[in-house]
Protein backbone atom coordinates (compact mmCIF):
# COMPACT_ATOMS: atom_id res chain seq x y z
CA UNK A 1 0.00 0.00 0.00
CA UNK A 2 1.16 3.47 -0.88
CA UNK A 3 0.70 6.95 0.50
CA UNK A 4 -0.17 9.08 -2.50
CA UNK A 5 0.63 12.78 -2.92
CA UNK A 6 -2.37 15.02 -2.33
CA UNK A 7 -3.63 17.47 -4.96
CA UNK A 8 -3.64 20.94 -3.40
CA UNK A 9 -5.68 24.04 -4.25
CA UNK A 10 -5.51 25.81 -6.77
CA UNK A 11 -4.83 22.71 -8.94
CA UNK A 12 -7.61 22.67 -11.59
CA UNK A 13 -7.90 18.87 -11.26
CA UNK A 14 -9.94 19.50 -8.09
CA UNK A 15 -12.66 21.11 -10.23
CA UNK A 16 -13.07 18.09 -12.53
CA UNK A 17 -16.17 15.92 -12.39
CA UNK A 18 -15.14 12.34 -11.65
CA UNK A 19 -16.10 9.39 -13.87
CA UNK A 20 -18.03 6.36 -12.58
CA UNK A 21 -16.14 3.26 -11.50
CA UNK A 22 -16.96 0.69 -14.19
CA UNK A 23 -15.79 -2.50 -12.47
CA UNK A 24 -14.64 -3.43 -9.00
CA UNK A 25 -11.29 -4.92 -9.92
CA UNK A 26 -7.88 -5.20 -8.24
CA UNK A 27 -6.86 -1.73 -9.44
CA UNK A 28 -9.89 -0.13 -7.76
CA UNK A 29 -9.35 -2.14 -4.55
CA UNK A 30 -5.66 -1.17 -4.50
CA UNK A 31 -6.56 2.49 -5.06
CA UNK A 32 -9.06 2.35 -2.16
CA UNK A 33 -6.37 0.82 0.10
CA UNK A 34 -3.84 3.46 -0.95
CA UNK A 35 -6.40 6.20 -0.35
CA UNK A 36 -7.10 4.90 3.16
CA UNK A 37 -3.36 4.87 3.91
CA UNK A 38 -3.08 8.40 2.52
CA UNK A 39 -6.09 9.61 4.53
CA UNK A 40 -4.81 8.10 7.80
CA UNK A 41 -1.32 9.50 7.21
CA UNK A 42 -2.57 13.05 6.51
CA UNK A 43 -4.50 12.67 8.97
CA UNK A 44 -8.07 13.09 7.79
CA UNK A 45 -11.52 11.50 8.00
CA UNK A 46 -12.40 11.45 4.31
CA UNK A 47 -10.73 11.44 0.91
CA UNK A 48 -12.03 11.45 -2.66
CA UNK A 49 -10.03 9.82 -5.46
CA UNK A 50 -9.74 13.15 -7.31
CA UNK A 51 -7.68 14.43 -4.35
CA UNK A 52 -4.96 11.95 -5.29
CA UNK A 53 -5.27 12.72 -9.01
CA UNK A 54 -7.67 9.90 -9.93
CA UNK A 55 -10.89 11.28 -11.46
CA UNK A 56 -12.99 8.30 -10.31
CA UNK A 57 -16.19 8.33 -8.27
CA UNK A 58 -14.53 6.66 -5.31
CA UNK A 59 -14.25 7.94 -1.76
CA UNK A 60 -13.05 6.62 1.57
CA UNK A 61 -14.21 7.68 5.02
CA UNK A 62 -13.40 6.82 8.61
CA UNK A 63 -15.13 8.94 11.25
CA UNK A 64 -14.21 6.66 14.17
CA UNK A 65 -12.78 8.36 17.23
CA UNK A 66 -9.03 8.08 17.86
CA UNK A 67 -9.53 5.84 20.88
CA UNK A 68 -11.75 3.41 18.92
CA UNK A 69 -10.75 0.81 16.34
CA UNK A 70 -10.53 2.08 12.78
CA UNK A 71 -13.78 1.76 10.85
CA UNK A 72 -12.91 2.46 7.19
CA UNK A 73 -15.72 2.73 4.65
CA UNK A 74 -15.34 2.72 0.85
CA UNK A 75 -18.02 4.20 -1.41
CA UNK A 76 -17.95 3.65 -5.19
CA UNK A 77 -20.27 5.73 -7.38
CA UNK A 78 -22.10 7.23 -4.37
CA UNK A 79 -25.43 8.84 -5.19
CA UNK A 80 -27.45 11.01 -2.82
CA UNK A 81 -31.01 9.67 -2.60
CA UNK A 82 -32.33 12.03 0.09
CA UNK A 83 -31.21 14.90 2.32
CA UNK A 84 -33.04 16.10 5.41
CA UNK A 85 -34.36 19.62 5.76
CA UNK A 86 -32.73 19.76 9.20
CA UNK A 87 -29.31 21.37 9.11
CA UNK A 88 -26.02 20.94 10.99
CA UNK A 89 -23.04 23.25 11.09
CA UNK A 90 -19.56 21.75 11.42
CA UNK A 91 -16.16 23.30 11.14
CA UNK A 92 -14.81 21.62 8.01
CA UNK A 93 -11.32 21.28 6.68
CA UNK A 94 -9.94 19.58 3.60
CA UNK A 95 -6.74 17.69 2.89
CA UNK A 96 -6.53 19.58 -0.43
CA UNK A 97 -6.79 22.94 1.40
CA UNK A 98 -4.37 22.34 4.30
CA UNK A 99 -4.69 24.29 7.54
CA UNK A 100 -7.84 26.14 6.52
CA UNK A 101 -11.12 25.55 8.36
CA UNK A 102 -14.54 27.15 8.10
CA UNK A 103 -18.04 26.53 9.41
CA UNK A 104 -20.25 24.96 6.74
CA UNK A 105 -23.97 24.27 6.97
CA UNK A 106 -25.20 21.02 5.42
CA UNK A 107 -28.11 18.61 5.73
CA UNK A 108 -28.15 16.86 9.12
CA UNK A 109 -29.06 13.52 7.53
CA UNK A 110 -28.39 11.98 4.14
CA UNK A 111 -29.27 8.70 2.41
CA UNK A 112 -26.72 7.43 -0.09
CA UNK A 113 -26.73 4.52 -2.54
CA UNK A 114 -23.32 3.20 -3.52
CA UNK A 115 -21.41 0.26 -4.90
CA UNK A 116 -19.26 -1.54 -2.35
CA UNK A 117 -15.94 -3.26 -2.88
CA UNK A 118 -17.98 -6.48 -2.78
CA UNK A 119 -19.51 -5.43 -6.13
CA UNK A 120 -23.00 -5.06 -4.60
CA UNK A 121 -25.24 -2.03 -4.27
CA UNK A 122 -25.73 -0.69 -0.74
CA UNK A 123 -27.81 2.04 0.83
CA UNK A 124 -26.87 3.94 3.97
CA UNK A 125 -28.58 6.66 5.95
CA UNK A 126 -26.14 8.76 7.93
CA UNK A 127 -26.36 11.67 10.31
CA UNK A 128 -23.95 13.85 12.26
CA UNK A 129 -20.33 13.94 11.17
CA UNK A 130 -20.74 10.96 8.81
CA UNK A 131 -23.47 12.81 6.87
CA UNK A 132 -21.29 15.91 6.68
CA UNK A 133 -18.28 13.88 5.55
CA UNK A 134 -20.30 12.05 2.88
CA UNK A 135 -21.68 15.33 1.52
CA UNK A 136 -18.19 16.92 1.58
CA UNK A 137 -16.58 14.00 -0.27
CA UNK A 138 -19.42 13.59 -2.80
CA UNK A 139 -19.00 17.31 -3.54
CA UNK A 140 -15.38 16.54 -4.49
CA UNK A 141 -16.59 13.99 -7.04
CA UNK A 142 -18.57 16.80 -8.66
CA UNK A 143 -15.72 19.33 -8.64
CA UNK A 144 -17.12 21.23 -5.66
CA UNK A 145 -14.96 22.26 -2.69
CA UNK A 146 -16.13 23.05 0.83
CA UNK A 147 -15.02 26.66 0.33
CA UNK A 148 -17.78 26.92 -2.29
CA UNK A 149 -20.20 26.83 0.68
CA UNK A 150 -18.71 29.91 2.39
CA UNK A 151 -18.94 33.58 1.49
CA UNK A 152 -17.40 34.71 -1.78
CA UNK A 153 -15.11 37.11 0.09
CA UNK A 154 -13.65 34.35 2.30
CA UNK A 155 -13.43 31.93 -0.64
CA UNK A 156 -11.59 34.48 -2.80
CA UNK A 157 -9.10 35.14 0.04
CA UNK A 158 -8.39 31.39 0.43
CA UNK A 159 -7.95 30.83 -3.32
CA UNK A 160 -5.65 33.87 -3.56
CA UNK A 161 -3.52 32.61 -0.63
CA UNK A 162 -3.13 29.12 -2.13
CA UNK A 163 -2.50 30.46 -5.64
CA UNK A 164 0.27 32.69 -4.27
CA UNK A 165 1.78 29.75 -2.34
CA UNK A 166 1.69 27.56 -5.47
CA UNK A 167 3.47 30.25 -7.51
CA UNK A 168 6.11 30.60 -4.79
CA UNK A 169 6.66 26.82 -4.73
CA UNK A 170 7.31 26.78 -8.51
CA UNK A 171 9.67 29.78 -8.43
Amino acid sequence: MTIKPLIILPDPILRQTSKPVETVDERVKRLADDMLDTMYDAPGIGLAAIQVGEPLRLLVIDVSKEEDDKAPQVFLNPEILAESDDRNVYEEGCLSIPDYYAEVERSAEVTVRYLGLDGKMHEETADGILATCLLHEIDHLNGVLFIDHISKLKRDMVVKKFTKAARKAIA
